[in-house]
């Protein structure tokens, strides 16, 4: 999300006539877009105000900006106190605001003008064939070591017709993958639910006692909106489907799902054509009372059902999550009970976070950070070498077989990307080949790279 919103500085900056340089010391604005969910993420942004002291001295024009989660996070104040030499200090959506800021530090005339909603400012892709797109922003889960729902605000959907326009018009440029991106993505819920189109097989025509007969079996639809006759069982497997129907060869991601909101709808839409044969599904814990006094509102059992659920409904397909270690009072037998489940979905990647205690959050107020980091670092160890040791063995059920890739790139004869697993790929190729699909026979399947050889495009 970061990344998008990066794009969107970028696509800003450009409409005001800048252009971007190599090296921060030849800029005239320098914008840092922060994260805030680390402390160490935020620790290296104070280190950089010694060089830009240096840089005032050749320009004593220079505008610097902090912009992002940290600034965003910054409710009582303490934060900007500790950046006095920075010109400006703001939360992402008040990015429209930008251009007369800077206009009014350099006593320029505004020529920008301001858009209301920061959503709607055009990105500047970092390339055309991978295009982030944003669904959503901020959260109203409140975990308790979390800093989103300070950071960016309640959750605040976008309309269905911006979020096709913006695809429409990235697939027409050449993407070949569309990432949807939410702080919960799955909690989509559309503000225009009427333009979803009536031959989506997840709307159907509102009966009077909430529940009807359609393609995907009896639904219930008492919590459901509606709007001009017609309402979404799953805005988003609505969406997801919306998009599919757009025309053009491209793929679809999104990232990142809470598993409380998964349901046999969302399933049913793994299934759609242009869906990634991947699933990114983070479980945080899978202890019970680590669980609650994270605030995580589903069980251990809860997860490895619907675990079940989705591997019975698409059998193949790759499955990732996120664990934190060591979150307060963690015991050794509560990190047991995540490691057994960690063997019980067998997830072919998980992305492992020693906690953090992050200000403000209700863990910081409300627990003890009393897990030793030596302890977090060795139970991170054990899933980590687990981990290792089972994708390797996962990886060889490709070997001889033909995937799709997707080429990011190409250096030295070598072309590399992602595979519809999300699993990069190795090949001889050639430069032409970055922003296609190919097909790759995999011959040599390891652990964080399987290499193959070029069995035809696509």
């Amino acid at each position: 999300m970061n990344k998008n919103d990066s794009e969107r500085i970028a696509g800003l900056l450009s409409a005001m006539g800048k252009e971007p340089v190599e090296k921060s010391q030849d800029a005239d604005i320098i914008i840092v877009n922060t994260c805030s969910v680390r402390q160490t993420a935020e620790e290296r942004i104070f280190g950089l105000f010694e060089n830009w002291k240096k840089y005032r001295i050749a320009k004593p024009h220079l505008i610097t900006v902090i912009t992002g989660c940290m600034a965003g996070r910054d409710r009582d104040g303490k934060i900007r106190a500790r950046m006095s030499e920075v010109d400006l200090f703001f939360g992402i959506d008040e990015l429209p605001k930008l251009p007369e800021w800077i206009a009014e530090k350099w006593g320029e005339e505004n020529i920008a003008g301001r858009m209301e909603d920061y959503l709607l400012i055009a990105p500047l892709r970092a390339n055309k064939f991978q295009n982030f797109v944003t669904i959503q922003t901020g959260c109203e889960n409140f975990c308790t070591y979390c800093v989103v729902p300070y950071a960016r605000g309640r959750e605040r959907n976008r309309p269905v017709v911006e979020i096709l326009r913006e695809i429409e018009m990235a697939v027409a440029g050449g993407s070949k993958e569309i990432t949807l991106l939410g702080q919960v993505v799955n909690h989509y819920i559309a503000p225009d639910p009427g333009c979803f189109s009536v031959a989506n097989p997840f709307v159907i025509p509102t009966e009077p006692h909430g529940r009807v007969e359609g393609s995907l079996g009896v639904l219930n639809l008492r919590d459901s909106s509606t709007t001009l006759g017609m309402t979404a069982c799953d805005h988003f497997a609505a969406l997801l489907w919306e998009i599919n129907e757009i025309p053009g060869e491209f793929r679809i991601h999104y990232t990142a799902p809470d598993p409380q909101y998964f349901n046999e709808h969302q399933i049913d839409s793994l299934s759609l054509p242009k869906q990634v044969n991947f699933l990114h599904l983070p479980v945080q814990s899978v202890d019970n009372d680590v669980l609650k006094k994270m605030n995580r509102k589903y069980t251990r059992e809860y997860y490895i059902d619907l675990i079940k659920k989705i591997r019975f409904a698409r059998p193949e397909i790759a499955l990732g999550t996120d664990i934190i270690v060591g979150f307060c009072g963690e015991t050794d037998e509560q990190f047991q009970n995540t490691f057994d489940l960690f063997k019980q979905c067998d997830f072919d990647i998980s992305y492992h976070a020693m906690y953090s205690e992050r200000s403000g959050t209700a863990a910081a107020k409300a627990f003890k950070d009393d897990v030793p980091p030596a302890i977090k670092k060795e139970r991170w160890n054990i899933l980590q070498k687990y981990m290792e040791e089972r994708v390797l063995a996962k990886n060889q059920k490709y070997l001889g077989t033909t995937v799709r890739v997707l080429v990011d790139k190409c250096a030295n004869g070598i072309c590399a990307g992602n595979s519809d697993e999300m699993k990069l790929v190795q090949f001889a190729g050639t430069p032409e080949m970055v922003g296609t699909f190919q097909k790759i026979k995999i011959t040599q399947p390891m652990a964080w790279v399987m290499r193959g050889v070029l069995s035809g495009s696509l």
